[in-house]
């Protein structure tokens, strides 16, 4: 039986929207840096695990990329990376208490799985600590006041501080034209760096810039993939339309954090509105969260919040039964039976995938 194959999401060209040098950004000098890391202890409950049992599945060892359609890669030939296809589904999960913290420590078999209503198999699951591929997509255009971009710098620090010391980062800024400022890098202060000096003009390229995100943290270094748009979710320069880059969020593996950067005279104007509820659908279908900070302390703590989360997630994997390969959008809920003594539990994560159909 020949084995099944599935599309990967396709990979955006951005020739005619990258330009480089278009002058957003002057060297920075005499940059402080943040403290070394720190993984922050709050807003985290970790249940105590219980041993382990033997599992006939590979839980650990499994080189399987998180995804909703993913392909497993190999050792690399010469220049050439070998793809080999496989019809696993998996997913990211975040799970909180009632108070908002994030809880580890639980086992495969507190989660259960519904593809269209059908019961899963879990085949795959992990709780480990592991690094991401971060995109940060920093808003330039004249929308974003110095101040706004100097707030949402500063609370970047905080960010950087709690995340894995091995994230790697890939830093894209954007006002009517979207730069790649930073491909693949995992020293954090050179992000920061490049964030000094902003000069923040012209129109919004929101969307291109998200496309630009998913594009490159997909040929990140690990497997799970975050995108962080810092933004007031305006857009009025893009080639890509809204139900564009949704529809690549939702066929993706990259979760969307998307930090609401308003002014006092932002809220409640319909601008201001319309922002906010597009920044808030990016998030949402990717199984990420938006957020309006209005203070400065705020702000660092939702930074912090983010790369906790990161840091406390649960990868599941499953393969669906007489899986077929018809391009139609599937539904997925997780859901988790909390142990005896844990109140109840709320999960988080991507609502679905689409089957795409092989190539003719």
């Amino acid at each position: 039986m020949k084995p099944r194959r599935y599309l990967l999401s396709p990979t955006i060209i951005f020739s005619a929207i990258l330009i480089i040098g278009s002058g957003f950004f002057q060297p920075a000098k005499g940059q402080d840096k943040p403290d070394d890391k720190t993984a922050a202890k709050k807003d985290l409950l970790t249940v105590e695990p219980a041993p382990k049992q033997p599992d006939s599945h590979a839980e650990k060892a499994n080189p399987l990329l998180p995804g909703s359609r993913q392909a497993a890669q190999q050792p690399k030939v010469g220049n050439e990376v070998l793809i080999t296809n496989t019809d696993l589904i998996t997913l990211t999960v975040t799970v909180t208490d009632i108070y908002g913290r994030f809880v580890s420590g639980l086992g495969k078999n507190a989660f259960s799985v519904l593809d269209d209503k059908q019961q899963q198999e879990i085949s795959y699951f992990s709780d480990d600590d592991s690094p991401v591929s971060v995109g940060v997509i920093f808003d330039v255009s004249g929308s974003m006041s110095g101040e706004k971009v100097r707030r949402a710098r500063d609370a970047l620090a905080h960010f950087i501080q709690t995340s894995h010391d091995s994230d790697e980062y890939f830093l894209i800024a954007f006002n009517s034209r979207v730069q790649l400022l930073l491909d693949r890098t995992r020293d954090g202060n050179a992000v920061l760096d490049k964030l000094t000096f902003v000069q923040t003009k012209n129109n919004t390229a929101l969307y291109d810039a998200c496309y630009l995100g998913v594009e490159r943290v997909q040929r990140g270094t690990h497997p799970k993939r975050a995108l962080l748009l810092i933004s007031d979710g305006q857009d009025n320069n893009s080639r890509y339309t809204f139900n564009e880059l949704r529809r690549v969020l939702k066929e993706s593996d990259v979760v969307v954090y998307a930090i609401g950067i308003l002014s006092g005279g932002d809220v409640g104007s319909s601008l201001g509105m319309e922002g906010q509820g597009i920044l808030e659908e990016l998030a949402s279908v990717s199984g990420g969260k938006a957020f309006f900070p209005r203070t400065n302390a705020e702000m660092d703590d939702i930074f912090e919040q983010i790369a906790l989360e990161l840091r406390h997630q649960y990868s599941i994997g499953y393969r669906p039964p007489n899986f077929v390969s018809d391009g139609k959008w599937h539904h997925i809920k997780v859901k988790i039976t909390p142990p005896r003594g844990l109140p109840r539990l709320f999960v988080r994560s991507k609502e679905g995938y689409f089957a795409i159909a092989n190539p003719k």
